[in-house]
């Protein structure tokens, strides 16, 4: 199975992008399934109904999320209903939405889990990411040996544990939290497809993908002000890995990077 997992999808110039680049992308490159990290896609934080609903119609099959999960209110009736929209696992017993879901790809069947790290989410309340994937993945792999485990975080060394807690135990394990595309993407001798962060989709030439100056401005001055969509050089970054349909082992992983060749209008 090929899994296409796009890089975090922010504001207008990264949809864009999606819709532009996706299409020909899924044909060329023969993709069965497609995961999008959305944590930022609506105006840089979280993601509202409406982007949710409308990725859904330009063919990603999932959505995953991170800190910013619940930033936008009109998600909280709509996650709970939504199989494809993921909450990070780990948050506590009670929040709306799940935090994996099985997806029937032919005759096959995926599973994705999306969870946070700790470090640095100092408003959020998680439990232990590291016991917990340990307790559910032989739930997940009684289901399917095809998973996928999305990990958000903000520090390399929570990420690259976490792969070496996991290794050999599931498919993948792709960190996402920085918004920026790491050289390290690998397969391990024991099968697992690693990266510490997929990217972002968006704008390059941009603080994490908003419109760097009102970003720069922020920082002079210390005074709050809206964050800004960035649109300059838009850019679709993420990972293609190739999973053993018997076995759920990685056969590769292909980090991605495409212009969109397209200026907004």
């Amino acid at each position: 199975m090929r899994i296409l997992f796009i890089g975090d999808i922010v504001g207008k110039g990264g949809v864009f992008t999606v819709k532009t680049l996706l299409p020909r992308l899924r044909e060329e490159r023969k993709i069965d399934f497609t995961v999008a990290h959305c944590n930022g896609v609506t105006g840089g934080f979280g993601m509202g109904r409406n982007h949710a609903v409308y990725l859904r119609k330009l063919g990603i099959d999932c959505l995953t999320s991170g800190e910013c999960v619940y930033y936008k209110r009109d998600i909280l009736p709509y996650i709970g209903k939504s199989f494809f929209l993921l909450k990070p696992a780990n948050l506590p017993p009670g929040t709306p939405g799940r935090g994996w879901s099985y997806f029937n790809v032919g005759n096959r069947k995926v599973a994705v889990v999306s969870m946070l790290g700790q470090n640095g989410y100092n408003k959020m309340h998680t439990n232990n990411p590291y016991t917990y994937i340990a307790d559910l993945v032989d739930k997940i792999k009684a289901q399917t040996p095809l998973v996928l485990f999305q990990f958000n975080a903000l520090t390399t060394a929570e990420k690259q544990t976490m792969l070496y807690q996991m290794d050999g135990q599931i498919g993948a394990v792709i960190g996402t939290g920085t918004r920026a595309l790491t050289a390290d993407g690998q397969v391990s001798g024991k099968g697992t497809a690693f990266i510490t962060d997929a990217g972002r989709t968006g704008s390059l030439f941009s603080v994490a993908g908003l419109d760097r100056e009102v970003e720069i401005r922020k920082h002079l001055t210390q005074i709050p002000e809206r964050s800004a969509d960035g649109v300059e050089g838009l850019e679709l970054q993420g990972v293609i890995v190739e999973l053993d349909d018997r076995t759920g082992k990685a056969l590769s992983l292909e980090t991605l990077r495409m212009p969109c060749g397209e200026e907004m209008s």
